[in-house]
């Protein structure tokens, strides 16, 4: 069921492009925000650990708006303006050509067969089994291409940043977590576009009793949007399982157990009693404490390091896994309602926490698993999550969630003794039998593993000069400035104009997934090498090159929130062709589509009061992935790269790009 949303339009536009607001309780986009809300106290009892909503959990998603298949022709026009600033014009010509005839011919052939195929689908979206596809058919290792690392602040109470105790009570929170979603008791993602009017238990129990076919235009009629929280069912119990060619993905609801691992070691213990309510948070505690007092040494061939193989690899020996007498063991580990990661590692600075959480030690994590929980000596927690079951959105919310439970109704104290109850009984340690083909891959994945780690490098760095303030005062998005200075920086080291991508959430649609921005624009093109030669132009021509830049940014990011980018389109559009012809019209073997898929600047924008930063790995093996967080006065970026080129002089010339912007912006002029 399709209905105007110009709120949530007006919403994204305020998070996203600093434009002046309230901010609403939640909010979507490029950016995923996600403001905190005044709880008034406790958050709840032991229990439930999550107040209980009024509103019950999916009260909202069958009524959710399905996301709009664009039209063939506005896909085309995009497109071409996203390749315009990225080649020559005898190349676009060449392009604009196969574009053109695409739309005229196959293409439109094609559009008609997904709309056809999308309108006998209602209960999902065009791109859902598109878009796993495209993940789970990614061949290379996802700990080094696709997972994405998360890191908590730490516990405002520094006394409970103890690896036991903050792994018991973040343990403690996932688990009320996983209750209240599967109770339906969990509030419902919902946004406010004006908070004090429906955030309130008055508009809860009008919208509760609304039916559900009618529930989300009418919450529309007031201002307030539901989120799509289909996602979160793969939060738990599963794993991605590989397989040659394609991989696949495992969720087991019914899974009672917790997957721990330490040193290498495996050990599982039951967190669900039979009737699906939690174990007592003092026998999780002791069941914790039994495991990091194990003496036990790193095996001589930690299986981890499969997890960090290429996917065809590691489809192969997980075969000869099961065929060697480890069916159920191998089970235990991909059904576990989490992993926990319990790293004997201290944090020697803010880049070694980055590793940590991206790729830790090779040996200390399931890379397979929706997500893993790490914990290090010293208490530092962050979530590593396997990208192609679910977006940042919902691990985010997720995470705010768990951050704020466990900090606030903490499950244990520091100095608490465990439960006095035999561990050793609970605690059980998986064993794996290898053959010598299992020993010589295990040993192959762990040399590869650690080439992989040779060329990476990460860099957390923070502009100081001014931040979302002054840019919106300014009058220009934040983002459309920061993504100009990615381009800008590149093009001054390396003398290119470059495609990049930057993610925005459709969650806003039942079944959406994210769209793409293309930042790299005739307009970003002409002001980047304007730039370079600043004296060249005035002042006020620069400063109007930035404010075309800005307004340019803002409509893309309006079409990518609505839908209407093409990326996703052309996706499916190309898909179908292969599927359906056996065969790809000129338009996909074009070079120039190949390039602009080829993202040399991968950038995400995160923020959440509960993420202390986050850190993303390149989409492709010679470029860089940037997450950043945008404060009042600044801007913190953590830079990943697996490539050739210096991540230092990247990061000098971002700095030196954005003290450029800001110059101009305040009317000066560019010293040279």
């Amino acid at each position: 069921m399709a209905f105007p949303r110009p709120g949530l339009l007006r919403l994204v536009l305020r998070l996203q492009l600093g434009h002046h607001g309230r901010p609403p309780r939640r909010s979507l986009g490029v950016s995923f925000w996600d403001v905190d809300r005044d709880t008034g106290g406790k958050r709840g009892s032991k229990d439930m650990g999550l107040v209980p909503s009024i509103v019950p959990t999916l009260h909202y998603q069958d009524s959710l708006p399905r996301l709009p298949i664009p039209r063939l022709e506005d896909s085309i026009a995009r497109y071409l303006r996203a390749q315009k600033p990225l080649l020559t014009a005898d190349q676009f010509r060449k392009t604009e050509t196969f574009s053109q005839d695409f739309q005229r011919g196959l293409g439109r052939e094609l559009h008609n067969l997904l709309t056809f195929q999308d309108q006998h689908s209602q209960h999902t979206s065009y791109i859902s089994d598109v878009w796993l596809n495209s993940y789970l058919g990614r061949r290379n290792p996802p700990a080094f291409n696709m997972n994405v690392g998360l890191a908590f602040h730490p516990d405002p109470k520094g006394e409970y940043n103890n690896q036991l105790t903050r792994a018991t009570n973040m343990t403690v929170s996932i688990m009320r977590f996983l209750r209240a979603f599967r109770m339906c008791t969990l509030e419902p993602e919902v946004l406010h576009l004006y908070p004090e009017r429906t955030d309130t238990d008055v508009f809860r129990r009008f919208i509760r009793w609304i039916p559900k076919p009618f529930v989300c235009p009418v919450a529309a009629m007031f201002d307030v949007y539901p989120m799509d929280m289909s996602q979160n069912f793969r939060l738990f119990g599963t794993s991605r399982l590989p397989k040659l060619g394609r991989d696949t993905l495992l969720t087991d609801e019914r899974a009672k157990h917790l997957l721990v691992l330490r040193n290498g070691n495996f050990y599982i213990f039951n967190i669900l009693q039979s009737n699906g309510t939690m174990i007592q948070t003092s026998e999780i505690h002791a069941n914790l404490k039994y495991i990091l007092s194990d003496k036990s040494t790193m095996p001589d061939f930690p299986l981890a390091y499969l997890t960090t193989e290429k996917r065809d690899t590691w489809a192969q020996l997980r075969q000869e896994l099961l065929a060697n007498g480890n069916q159920e063991a191998l089970k235990k580990v991909e059904t576990a309602i989490f992993s926990l990661c319990l790293d004997d590692l201290l944090l020697q600075d803010i880049d070694h926490f980055s590793q940590i959480m991206l790729y830790g030690n090779g040996h200390n994590r399931w890379f397979d698993k929706s997500f893993n929980l790490i914990l290090t000596k010293d208490g530092s927690a962050a979530i590593n999550f396997e990208h192609s079951w679910g977006d940042a959105l919902t691990v985010l919310r997720f995470m705010k969630e768990v951050f704020r439970n466990s900090t606030e109704d903490r499950a244990v104290q520091p100095q608490q003794e465990p439960a006095a109850t035999d561990a050793s009984k609970a605690v059980r340690k998986l064993h794996f039998h290898l053959n010598d083909t299992l020993k010589a891959g295990i040993m192959n994945a762990r040399a590869n593993y650690d080439a992989s780690v040779q060329t990476f490098s990460v860099k957390l760095v923070q502009f100081k000069q001014e931040g979302k303030s002054f840019l919106k005062q300014e009058g220009v998005s934040p983002d459309a400035m920061i993504q100009l200075a990615f381009q800008m920086a590149f093009l001054g080291l390396y003398g290119q104009v470059v495609s990049s991508y930057e993610p925005c959430s459709t969650a806003a649609f039942k079944h959406g997934r994210t769209e793409v921005i293309r930042p790299t624009s005739i307009h970003t093109k002409k002001c980047s090498l304007a730039f370079q030669e600043p004296s060249k132009h005035s002042v006020a021509e620069l400063k109007d090159m930035l404010h075309t830049c800005s307004t340019y940014h803002v409509q893309l990011i309006k079409e990518a929130t609505r839908g209407q980018g093409f990326d996703r389109h052309l996706l499916a559009l190309r898909i179908l062709a292969d599927t359906k012809r056996g065969c790809l019209p000129n338009i996909f073997y074009d070079s120039a589509y190949s390039q602009l898929n080829h993202s040399f600047i991968f950038s995400r924008h995160l923020f959440n009061p509960m993420l202390n930063f986050g850190a993303s790995m390149p989409i492709v093996p010679d470029g860089f992935a940037i997450t950043y967080l945008v404060q009042d006065d600044s801007i913190t970026f953590n830079i990943t790269s697996c490539s050739k080129y210096n991540l230092q002089d990247f990061i000098q010339s971002l700095k030196t790009s954005l003290e450029k912007i800001v110059v101009v912006l305040k009317g000066k002029s560019i010293t040279q």
